[in-house]
Formats: structure tokens, C-alpha cells, sequence
């Protein structure tokens, strides 16, 4: 009796551990759910899109700028807000070099969404989520696919411009360089190039792509990777004499519409970083650009695959972290 005892002991003791080990690696995306303020704010969704639309309605870049907020935060500390923190020091993560050139616009729609919320469901809804939500509604207002966000996150505690080097891709990188960053957030090479495609948004400075159109090799100063038409028209916008902050838009055939345009240009030689086109020029990828540029349905489902998994890169849930009060400070 005591030894068949002493094996069911042991027997629950295993159960036990594997439970624990199984859930560890399910890791934080089984804690998200898309309807996770059901009971306490239930009309989470409907509040930040209406935010999000009134912002749209006073300026487009509403649109790529909360996009591209969203995707910076998530690479550096995690999808938790992080980059919404302003310091008085000039030295938290929205201050680093590379996200001195994120617009100001995407930062103000997630603070007037979180203002709106708090005056319904105070203390409850994280920033976090809130720009979750908010990038997939400017994605939905610019012509493209709608999907179900994840909820559940909560606001990091960290936030220092010194832990942004080395964590967002830059507008040099190759494919390899790409593929390595976003293996390390969990996202395939698939992931990679559909996500790349919200290049069909927004604008670049001119200091981001000059060494493509006036220095690419002292033989050879225009990128023979650029169409040669198209790198005329670029160096017509940005002059070497002028401001480098000019800005330029990053698709120049439908810049304010959601849709496969960036691929089809990649494969017209028409990228505008080296980023971008290298994805058409290096074999591994060449076949995915083609196929999301002949098909737009092709694209949009690996772009809403793409932004779930975005989404849950980094996330702090259950005691992790803290629902700010204020999407720009720490509670106090």
C-alpha cells in the first residue's frame, strides 16, 4: 500500500513538472487573447478606432507613422510601449539615433486613444495595446486587410536610448543581415518580406538613400541595383545641396494606399533602400516578391500572419510590467 502509494506520489509529482515545462514553452502568447477587456472594457476597440480616424482626418501620415511605431517598439524592449516614453534627460528609447526619425503623429495617436480610454475604463487598457490596435486600424484605413488583434499586454518598465543599437534594420542591410534580425524576434523570412511591404506607406529622408544615387562606388555612383530612370527622379528630389531630411515617399506609385505596389516596384528596380530591393535581387527571396507582387491576396494573408506574430514579440502579461496612466512616463 505505501509503495503504490509512494508511485502515485511521484506519478502526480511528473504530471506536475511536464505541465509547468509545457506551459513555459508556450511562452507569452498563449496569455494574449482578442478578447481579453470583454468584462472590463468592452468597447476597447471601437474607442481607439474612432481616435485613430479622427487623427487620420487631420493628417495621413497618421497612417505610416503609427505603423512604424509599432514595429519599432516591438524590435527593441518588446511590444510594450517602450518607445512611448519621453525623458527630460533626452535618453530614452524614442531618443536614439534610430528613432529620432519616427513622426511625431504616430506617437500622438496612441496618447489621444489612451485619453479616450481612460475616460471610459481608467487604470485598465496598456498603451501596449492600445498601439497594437491602432496599427492594425491604419493599416485597415489605407486600403488593407483587416484581422483580430491579441490583447493582454502590459507597459514595460524600461526604456534607454542605449538599448536600441543593433535591434532595427537598417536601410543598408542585406538579406542576410535582415533574416538574422527577425529570427531573433521569432519571424521567418516569410514574416521579413511581408512585413517589408508597409514600405508601401509613408516617406524617407533623403540622407537615408543617398549613398545610392551619389556614392555607391567611386566607378559607379548610382546603385546598378536602382533603375536608372528612377534614381534620375530621386536625385531630382534630393539634391546633394539640399536639406537631407527631405522627405520622399516610399513607394512612388500609390504612396497612400495599402496595397502589393512596393513589390511590384521591387521587381521594376524601383526599392528605395537597399533593404528593399536586395529582396528582389538575392535568389532566396526573389520568388516570394514575385508572388506577392502578381497576387494582393497572397500578400495580405502572409502580412496579417506576419503582424499576429509581430505582435507578440517581447510581451509582458499577468504581474509583468504595469498599465501606464500616461503613455509618455512610468506611474509613479
Amino acid at each position: 500500500m505505501e509503495v503504490r502509494r509512494s508511485r502515485s506520489l511521484i506519478m502526480l509529482t511528473l504530471v506536475i513538472m511536464v505541465l509547468t515545462v509545457m506551459g513555459n514553452f508556450r511562452g507569452y502568447d498563449a496569455q494574449l487573447t482578442e478578447n481579453f477587456y470583454a468584462e472590463t472594457c468592452p468597447n476597447v476597440e471601437f474607442i481607439v478606432k474612432q481616435s485613430v480616424s479622427t487623427k487620420f482626418i487631420q493628417t495621413f501620415t497618421t497612417i505610416p507613422s503609427t505603423l512604424r511605431l509599432f514595429f519599432h517598439d516591438c524590435f527593441v524592449e518588446g511590444c510594450d510601449a517602450s518607445v512611448m516614453i519621453a525623458s527630460p534627460n533626452g535618453d530614452a528609447e524614442k531618443d536614439s539615433d534610430d528613432n529620432l526619425s519616427l513622426a511625431g503623429d504616430g506617437f500622438d495617436t496612441v496618447i489621444k486613444a489612451k485619453q479616450a480610454i481612460e475616460a471610459q475604463c481608467p487604470g485598465v487598457v496598456s498603451c501596449a495595446d492600445i498601439l497594437a490596435l491602432a496599427a492594425r486600424d491604419v493599416v485597415v484605413l489605407a486600403g488593407g486587410p483587416d484581422f483580430k488583434v491579441e490583447l493582454g499586454r502590459r507597459d514595460g518598465l524600461i526604456s534607454k536610448a542605449s538599448r536600441v543599437t543593433g535591434k532595427l534594420p537598417q536601410p543598408t542591410a542585406h538579406l542576410d543581415e535582415l533574416n538574422s534580425l527577425f529570427a531573433k524576434n521569432n519571424l521567418t523570412q516569410l514574416d521579413m518580406i511581408a512585413l517589408s511591404g508597409a514600405h508601401t506607406l509613408g516617406f524617407s529622408h533623403c540622407s537615408r538613400f543617398a549613398n545610392r544615387i551619389y556614392s555607391f562606388t567611386q566607378s559607379n555612383p548610382i546603385d546598378p541595383s536602382l533603375d536608372s530612370n528612377y534614381a534620375e527622379q530621386l536625385k531630382a528630389s534630393c539634391p546633394q545641396d539640399v536639406d537631407p531630411s527631405i522627405a520622399i515617399d516610399m513607394d512612388p506609385v500609390t504612396p497612400r494606399a495599402f496595397d502589393n505596389a512596393y513589390y511590384q516596384n521591387l521587381v521594376n528596380k524601383k526599392g528605395l533602400f537597399t533593404s528593399d530591393q536586395v529582396l528582389f535581387s538575392i535568389s532566396e527571396s526573389q520568388s516570394t516578391v514575385q508572388e506577392f507582387a502578381n497576387s494582393p491576396d497572397a500578400f495580405n494573408g502572409a502580412f496579417i500572419t506576419a503582424m499576429i506574430k509581430l505582435g507578440r514579440v517581447g510581451v509582458k502579461t499577468g504581474s509583468a510590467g504595469e498599465i501606464r496612466k500616461d503613455c509618455t512616463a512610468f506611474n509613479s
